[in-house]
């Protein structure tokens, strides 16, 4: 991705993920803002944006972190969201045996004693394979892959549910359920 495209990239996940109000705009509980609101008011407050370049960065992103409304006319980020004004109503869905989280080995301490915790997100965030999981948590520092049992979680009442772009998604992940290899 180009510097553009990146830098582009990073200012959507931040407004439509985290903080809207920052260029004055609100979304709603679904996440979405109408394009033409988010160009007018992203140029007012210095970041230059278009039609254009948002498509572009929808079309090439490799993580899909953005979906455009069927329509055209709107745009949302998939999941990872901070901001309390959006809660996603997902489909749930029976998920795979097993799923992957990627993090950094500082934080297995902690993981150990409470689970996986949604942080300031609405979700734990997990992986259908080990290369995305991996991908993920190396940005965080020295890798591990935690091993989620997905399945058996779901068959004991936990719900699951699957973003826009695959992620999948659970409100937390108690240690019991978590392989440690």
């Amino acid at each position: 991705m180009s510097t553009q495209l990146d830098k582009t990239s990073k200012f959507l996940s931040y407004i439509l993920r985290h903080k809207p109000e920052d260029i004055g705009i609100t979304l709603d509980s679904e996440g979405w803002v109408a394009l033409d609101l988010l160009i007018t008011q992203a140029n007012e407050h210095g970041q230059p944006l278009n039609r254009a370049l948002i498509e572009q960065v929808v079309a090439t992103s490799d993580k899909k972190r953005f979906s455009l409304s069927e329509d055209g006319l709107s745009i949302r980020a998939a999941q990872g969201h901070s901001t309390g004004m959006v809660e996603i109503q997902y489909k749930e869905l029976t998920p795979p045996e097993y799923l992957y989280h990627g993090t950094a080995t500082r934080y297995i301490d902690s993981i150990k004693e409470t689970g996986l915790k949604p942080g300031s997100r609405h979700h734990v965030h997990l992986s259908a394979d080990e290369e995305t999981a991996s991908a993920v948590g190396q940005r965080h520092g020295k890798l591990i892959i935690l091993k989620v049992k997905a399945l058996a979680m779901h068959n004991t009442g936990y719900k699951f549910y699957l973003s826009d772009n695959h992620v999948w998604l659970t409100d937390r992940v108690p240690v019991d359920y978590l392989l440690f290899e």
